[in-house]
């Protein structure tokens, strides 16, 4: 189980920071393009990784992701979905339903969503590349999950760390999530420090150096 301070403190932080966190260590993890697809809010927790693929024969098949969603035991997943191809969806409002019972805090698709309006009325977040009318029946199947998967370039694993926001989603591995935090957190107060440096009066030339950024090492 997740300690719930973690995820916590992963909440109160924004994608910029954490992709700026991840800069710092040299990690992988800040993608382009995975955005919310209604105005929802932030979506913080735990991966839970889907892989989906071309459906390669007319035999009637369990719908994609709904193994997934069944299995869900605790209230910090968070389904990252990969493999959805263009204009084809690959979420829609009765996932959304089944996902809001089993307290699933929200679906990242590298790929496109439909019945969008129906994941919205409920306050299910949904991040992904598009919206789109096209559904997945017969045309995509889940191929497998908990496996890794490629996300708009970052390979992500199940249990890595999840942040969304309006500015995209950013992943963090698993074993580097309370470094990655911390160093978040530094670099956000770092930043708060600046902004009221720079409303004082002080040369934002001065402020925004790279010595003024490197120093956030040090702290």
């Amino acid at each position: 189980m997740t300690d719930p301070t973690l995820l916590d403190r992963l909440s109160a932080l924004e994608t910029t920071t954490v992709s700026d966190a991840l800069d710092f260590l040299g990690l992988e993890g800040a993608t382009y393009g995975l955005r919310p697809l209604w105005d929802c809010p932030r979506v913080a927790g735990r991966a839970s990784t889907i892989q989906l693929g071309p459906k390669q024969d007319a035999a009637p098949a369990v719908h994609l992701i709904s193994p997934v969603i069944d299995a869900v035991s605790t209230d910090d997943r968070v389904l990252v979905i990969a493999g959805g191809p263009e204009g084809v969806s690959c979420w829609g409002d009765i996932l959304a339903n089944a996902a809001v019972s089993k307290q699933i805090r929200g679906s990242v698709i590298d790929g496109m969503s439909r019945d969008i309006e129906g994941s919205e009325v409920i306050g299910y977040p949904v991040y992904g590349r598009g919206i789109t009318m096209i559904s997945a029946r017969n045309r995509i199947v889940q191929i497998a999950s908990g496996t890794p998967v490629n996300m708009a370039g970052v390979t992500v694993e199940e249990n890595d760390f999840v942040l969304a926001d309006r500015c995209g989603t950013v992943f963090i591995p698993q074993g580097r999530a309370e470094e990655v935090i911390d160093l978040a957190e530094r670099i956000a107060r770092r930043q708060e420090g600046m902004a009221a440096a720079v409303r004082a009066g002080r040369s934002v030339a001065e402020v925004m150096h790279d010595k003024e950024f490197e120093a956030i090492r040090s702290k």
